[in-house]
């Protein structure tokens, strides 16, 4: 068969039923990625015949004399087309895994299209950007400063330094490579709640032409762990193993085949004969806790990290300060609820996956989507029983982390298979497999009291929370301790009150996910703050201002904890209450609505540490080049954060020199050093400051050097434009390089970081909606976010950040929600009935930022990627209720939730 393929003509003959996504793929284009395999998020577009297609739905014989163009071929002989240099000049990605379909489809469209976005786009999801800055790329928005002088980096919107790869397709993700001897790896899943295995009949896959080894617990490490990733083991449970006799959730995984084909692998699981046992299953949480419940995990003890494995309790807090009681009591206002969070999943374009070989030394390599490779190193080696140098775990661009990989759920098996087989091997998980097997959003039941005095004055503030972790404890008991931490720390209130439990259900594992708990209490410690406010006559800026902390305050939430390096590294909640005030009031065309339509305002902020307690740790090495440039090394992953660009940014902006002389290397455990990870808003903070050392170190150094030379005193040295200068006597970084060469001592400093002390961040949100009393439909008129960053790193970067993390978390708010039923499945594995916001579904978010300076973090700056994501779904729960007065519980507030009680309140 005959095919073109970006201008190239030549003979080749796919395989019966591929499709022509694993086609192009398989001939090196890696650009065409691999997201869904339903058609329904549009990575894998491709052009035939200049037509934007998803490849994974064209069977490939049907591209035969046809012209296929993919994002490698897209800009011709010319070098890059010109939208894909309108993405370069809007930065219209992030982490970048959809960008090569969203560009193809852009450049198709024409002007008619270009004036309907939404229909235009539909086809094409991005999970990061909230879609502002593609809409910029395809009306020809510059968002990015052409240049910027030496040392004058920090504070700028720079590019990324990925962004040309990423526009052209040449970014390397997970699987975007090809090793030779490749096996597969297919999992079979468990169908039941709760099981025992009672025996596996491997003898028929085994009989499958191409199948190397099927693996189950038989051939696994017996060892306890947990899929979750801290630097401290002690923050979860150990409840989890490779492969488990005990399968407590379906879709579990049983057993793991490695063939030759995936063909071969799938089939080989089809034909695997287990006997189970059939175990009794609990799925409502409440249920779990009640005398007689089935036990998830009957034989974890406190030594495994689990507070009451016989009434599945994973974690648990208590604690008071004051009389909540008696304060309730004798205030002049109370109001009292309960709230309902649900299950969201991650939704990252790259699921998880991985590639695993032993190289010539021995060495077990690992490459992976994930935010956390040194800790998964550490994870591998303690269960394998192999040396840390023997381990080597590395991603290069991985396909948004949101959390969700923040978790070990490949790699332990990738290295099984590794090991059994001695050959290279691939798990990549599919759409259903990222939905029913990974994890998701923790659903939480929040209780809220709360009173004022007659000023306004809180006078008490109740929480009462249990979280839903699902069949494992990854995460649930740090981030139930989040969730009531934060959310009420940031309210001056003497008598507080704090009840918190997490328990264990037959069901898919909740974790690490974009705010860590905070948006789940939010929704109901924001809407008691609104209510009594309404109650008093008070506005909700002015009831919030009475009672937020204030520098100087404690930050106060029961019971006390035991870290005491949360501080006040800048403030600025106060200015970002007065920047959506003053948005929220600005003149504005107001869309003409239809009388049914009611109109209401709402608001909701939060403060968030920008570190976990207890220590993460950076290392940063930097070292002057032969050419006066510079190698910049560090741990942290790059997967839509941006830390890539900051880390040089800070790098140059203390070298005197430019970001493109900071040549930089990350995220593998090969170059040295340790990394924490990119989570809990560390990324800049904490591996931002040990870059920050380390420069710092080296820009001594190099004065040091040059002052060597002269003869002179080195406080006598700066750095300017690429030279140390003292008086009018010049040196170039080219000639100290040379000098520190044949001295034999290379110029290299390494820096670190501890996290701690720690600061805080502060995000305020508004929204305007209207809502529709005859459908219960809601439109965002308007949307604001503030946020106190202090000194912004990248002011484009960052308001990119805030617009996505307001885009994702709308998502969640009004329509996104994983459905469990009675026997505990997910109901609703895939896109298609998944409903993630595209273009049309997102509103165009006004993003303020307040005027600070950080005096710990690194220049000023501190963590601003997780926390706008938190305040989204308590703002618009308090514009919604401000519409219709009815105060709904618990999202996501789609329209036939809505409709009940406004039919009640308003008639048909």
């Amino acid at each position: 068969m005959s095919f073109e393929i970006n201008g190239a003509i030549f003979s080749q003959e796919p395989r019966a039923g591929q499709c022509l996504r694993t086609f192009l793929r398989e001939l090196g284009h890696f650009g065409v990625k691999k997201g869904c395999d339903a058609g329904d998020c549009g990575a894998c577009t491709v052009l035939l015949d200049g037509e934007p297609v998803h490849s994974c739905l064209i069977p490939a014989f049907r591209a035969e004399g046809r012209a296929v163009t993919t994002i490698e071929g897209l800009g011709g002989d010319a070098g890059a087309h010109p939208m894909q240099q309108a993405f370069l000049d809007a930065q219209g990605f992030q982490c970048g895994f959809c960008t090569a379909g969203m560009i193809l489809t852009c450049a198709s469209l024409n002007q008619a299209q270009q004036r309907d976005l939404g229909v235009a786009l539909k086809g094409n999801i991005c999970r990061c950007t909230g879609y502002r800055s593609i809409e910029d790329a395809i009306h020809g928005k510059s968002n990015v400063e052409a240049s910027v002088e030496a040392g004058a980096a920090f504070g700028r919107s720079l590019p990324a330094p990925a962004g040309p790869d990423v526009v052209r397709g040449k970014a390397r993700y997970t699987f975007d490579t090809a090793i030779d001897g490749l096996l597969h790896i297919k999992l079979l899943r468990s169908p039941h709640a709760h099981a025992k295995i009672v025996a596996i009949d491997k003898s028929a896959a085994l009989a499958v032409p191409g199948v190397h080894a099927v693996l189950t617990h038989e051939d696994a490490p017996s060892a306890l762990f947990s899929t979750a990733r801290h630097e401290k083991d002690w923050m979860d449970p150990e409840d989890t193993r490779i492969l488990d006799d005990v399968v407590r959730f379906i879709g579990q995984k049983v057993a793991a085949v490695v063939a030759e084909s995936e063909g071969a692998a799938e089939e080989a699981c089809r034909r695997l004969k287990v006997d189970y046992e059939i175990l009794p299953a609990v799925i409502d949480p409440e249920q779990a806790m009640a005398p007689g419940a089935p036990l998830v995990h009957p034989d974890r003890t406190a030594a495994n990290r689990v507070a009451d494995a016989r009434r599945n309790l994973v974690a648990e807090t208590h604690g008071e300060f004051g009389d909540v009681a008696a304060a309730l009591a004798t205030s002049a206002v109370t109001y009292e609820a309960t709230y309902r969070s649900h299950r969201v999943q991650h939704a990252a374009l790259e699921t998880h996956g991985g590639l695993a070989w032993l190289d010539a030394a021995g060495v077990l390599n690992v490459r992976t989507s994930t935010q956390v490779p040194f800790l998964t190193r550490r994870a591998l080696s303690d269960i394998f029983q192999l040396p840390m140098d023997k381990v080597r775990v590395f991603c290069e661009r991985v396909g948004g982390g949101f959390g969700g990989k923040q978790e070990m759920f490949v790699e332990d098996i990738l290295a099984l298979a590794a090991l059994k087989t001695g050959r290279p091997v691939k798990l990549e998980l599919t759409r259903e497999e990222q939905f029913i097997a990974t994890s998701t959003r923790h659903p939480m039941r929040v209780r809220i009291k709360a009173g004022a005095d007659a000023d306004g004055k809180l006078t008490a503030l109740q929480l009462d929370v249990l979280s839903n972790t699902g069949a494992y404890g990854n995460h649930g008991g740090s981030v139930m301790f989040h969730a009531v931490s934060e959310s009420i720390a940031v309210y001056n209130c003497p008598n507080k009150r704090v009840d918190g439990l997490v328990v264990y259900t037959n069901t898919v594992p909740a974790g690490a996910f974009r705010g860590y708990g905070l948006p789940q209490t939010l929704i109901a410690v924001e809407a008691a703050i609104d209510e009594l406010a309404r109650q008093l006559g008070i506005s909700p800026y002015d009831m919030r201002r009475l009672n937020i902390v204030r520098p100087g305050d404690p930050m106060l939430s029961p019971p006390p904890s035991e870290y005491h390096d949360v501080l006040y590294g800048s403030y600025g909640l106060d200015q970002c209450l007065d920047l959506v005030e003053r948005a929220m009031q600005a003149d504005q065309p107001q869309p003409e609505l239809s009388p049914e339509w009611l109109i209401g305002e709402g608001i909701a902020l939060t403060m968030i540490d920008t570190v976990p307690p207890a220590g993460h740790l950076a290392d940063a090495m930097i070292a002057l080049r032969d050419d006066g440039g510079f190698d910049l090394t560090v741990g942290t992953a790059e997967f839509g954060n941006g830390t890539s660009t900051v880390h040089r940014q800070i790098a140059a902006t203390i070298l005197a020199t430019t970001v493109d002389r900071i040549n930089l290397r990350q995220s593998d455990t090969a170059h040295g050093g340790h990394d924490t990870g990119a989570y809990g808003s560390t990324g800049t903070f904490v591996a931002g400051k040990a870059t920050h050392a380390a420069a710092m170190q080296l820009a001594t150094d190099l004065k040091a050097a040059a002052a060597g030379a002269w003869l002179c005193d080195a406080g006598t040295c700066t750095l300017e434009d690429d030279f140390v200068v003292s008086g009018v006597r010049r040196m170039s970084f080219v000639e100290l390089a040379k000098l520190a060469r044949e001295g034999g001592r290379p110029l290299a400093a390494h820096g670190d970081s501890a996290g701690t002390p720690r600061s805080v961040g502060f995000n305020v949100q508004g929204f305007r909606v209207g809502v529709n009393k005859g459908t219960g439909e809601v439109k965002i008129l308007r949307s604001v976010q503030a946020a106190d960053a202090g000194v912004v790193a990248n002011p484009m970067q960052c308001r990119g950040q805030v617009e996505g993390g307001v885009a994702q978390a709308l998502g969640a708010a009004l329509y996104e929600e994983m459905v469990i039923d009675e026997s505990g499945r997910v109901t609703n594995p895939k896109f298609r009935d998944y409903h993630l916001p595209s273009f049309a579904d997102v509103p165009r978010t006004e993003v303020l930022f307040a005027e600070t300076s950080d005096t710990i973090g690194p220049l000023g700056a501190k963590s601003m990627s997780e926390s706008p994501y938190n305040p989204v779904t308590a703002a618009l729960g308090n514009a919604i209720a401000d519409a219709t007065g009815i105060r709904f519980t618990a999202p996501p507030f789609k329209p036939d939730r809505l409709f009940p009680a406004l039919l009640e309140k308003f008639g048909s």
